[in-house]
């Protein structure tokens, strides 16, 4: 059986008084975090939330996001992840796609309430998610911890476990549907391939939303190991939390390894816990790596690549990889093997697989790979076949299978770490005033 809260009450179980999370001066035990969370799930089942409905979250990180993200399927229904840095018409869109019965919402994302009032036909309560008061006559998170405790419904395996939107080159973005199987296979896959383990403290800075960090949040609770979370990513606070946590575990895009190392306080703080870092979402600059192995020589770089139709780790460059010198040289611009519970291919035009060094595009079939896109059979149709989901990402795989990507086929710039769309801000720009025809490109910049 594959449930995703199944391994948060094994780490109950095996560590009842062993530290769970670290946020803001709260520190809760598992035992504390799993009583919390099935209150919560009592709550929204109180509330009208039944097995199948879709909660969505827009916030920044927290403990209780946290504890949402296995309140939510406690009860049997999906988790929407809303991407922070969206405008209000994109999270109308999503709210509505998605059919969210329920919003939690917390002070930095408080504007965007005024633009969708009357604009979520769906969402039957807004629930307040920090310790602000909030706007008048909604709940707070906290008064859903004094329901009484629900018993977990068993949602497993095929069940929907969230919708995560991702962008698209033409029209809308798309509602990724991922089941508990897709989501445990692949924090299974981090696991074996990150290797968390129950001393593994892992600092939440980049987004929540991101399933980049929600590979990590699954891994570490099934090993028991502790979580620390900064609500978004600025250096000092993080480097303040690695120290103050003894932070072993982090996973960082290269502009904020770069922003991390070349910080003019970087040395102010003891980071020698900090032990292994997980990279990926653009490539790494020579730069930036060279600056990161003189700043943490006794930290361990691993690049990783992925998507969220795979939950997301698809390949993981072993770290000895990552290095300029020595016999493990020469691998650096691979972003790794496959994962241990994925299949890899390349393949041409025709789908049909290539010869090892030969471009083409990237194929992936395992149980970590999406059930397919929400309210979107046809474009689910363009991308999965007989097991295999179709990237649209260019590559080639060397004779050890080491995987490079050459370039992306899909209609795409990356800016720090984040997926940006040319149609997407094209859209947005044609309805400016006086505008009659757009074109955007991207331009190399500094810091992003």
């Amino acid at each position: 059986m594959f449930a995703l809260t199944q391994g948060l009450r094994r780490a109950a179980q095996t560590k009842p008084d062993g530290i769970s999370t670290h946020f803001s001066g709260r520190r809760r035990t598992w035992e504390q975090t799993v009583d919390r969370v099935s209150r919560v799930a009592g709550a929204l089942f109180a509330l009208g939330v039944r097995p199948g409905d879709r909660v969505a979250i827009l916030a920044l990180n927290g403990d209780r996001y946290f504890e949402l993200m296995y309140a939510i399927p406690w009860i049997g229904a999906a988790l929407v992840p809303i991407n922070t840095r969206l405008a209000a018409p994109e999270i109308e869109y999503i709210l509505s796609d998605s059919g969210a019965v329920a919003l939690f919402i917390d002070t930095a994302m408080s504007h965007h309430l005024t633009p969708l009032e009357h604009r979520m036909p769906s969402v039957r309560e807004v629930i307040w998610l920090d310790d602000t008061s909030g706007p008048e006559g909604l709940l707070h998170f906290e008064d859903l911890t004094n329901y009484d405790p629900a018993p977990d419904v068993g949602a497993a395996n095929d069940d929907l476990a969230g919708l995560f939107y991702t962008g698209g080159t033409t029209g809308r973005s798309k509602g990724v549907m991922l089941t508990h199987t897709n989501l445990v296979v692949n924090a299974l896959n981090g696991i074996a391939g990150i290797g968390f383990t129950g001393d593994t403290t892992y600092i939440h800075s980049g987004p929540m939303f991101h399933l980049a960090d929600g590979a990590s949040t699954f891994g570490v609770t099934m090993v028991g190991g502790r979580h620390a979370f900064v609500p978004r990513f600025e250096p000092v606070d993080v480097l303040q939390t690695i120290q103050t946590e003894k932070v072993t575990h982090a996973q960082f895009v290269p502009t904020m390894i770069n922003m991390i190392v070349n910080h003019p306080r970087f040395a102010e703080f003891d980071i020698r816990t900090l032990a292994f870092i997980l990279y990926g979402a653009s490539p790494m600059p020579e730069g930036v790596l060279r600056r990161a192995m003189q700043a943490m020589p006794h930290v361990k770089l691993m690049h990783a690549y992925g998507m969220t139709e795979a939950a997301p780790i698809v390949t993981l460059l072993d770290p000895r990889y990552t290095t300029l010198d020595g016999p493990f040289a020469g691998r650096l611009k691979s972003c790794g093997q496959v994962a241990l519970a994925c299949e890899i291919k390349v393949v041409d035009a025709n789908r049909v697989e290539v010869p090892r060094g030969t471009a083409g595009e990237l194929a992936i079939r395992g149980a970590n790979i999406m059930k397919g896109y929400w309210n979107k059979p046809a474009e689910t149709e363009a991308v999965l076949k007989d097991g295999w989901y179709y990237s649209g990402d260019g590559a080639y795989m060397d004779e050890q299978g080491f995987v490079y990507i050459e370039d992306r086929l899909k209609d795409m710039m990356i800016s720090g770490g984040e997926n940006v769309y040319w149609a997407e801000v094209e859209n947005a720009i044609s309805l400016l005033a006086g505008v009659s025809e757009v074109a955007v490109i991207g331009v190399p910049d500094e810091r992003w």
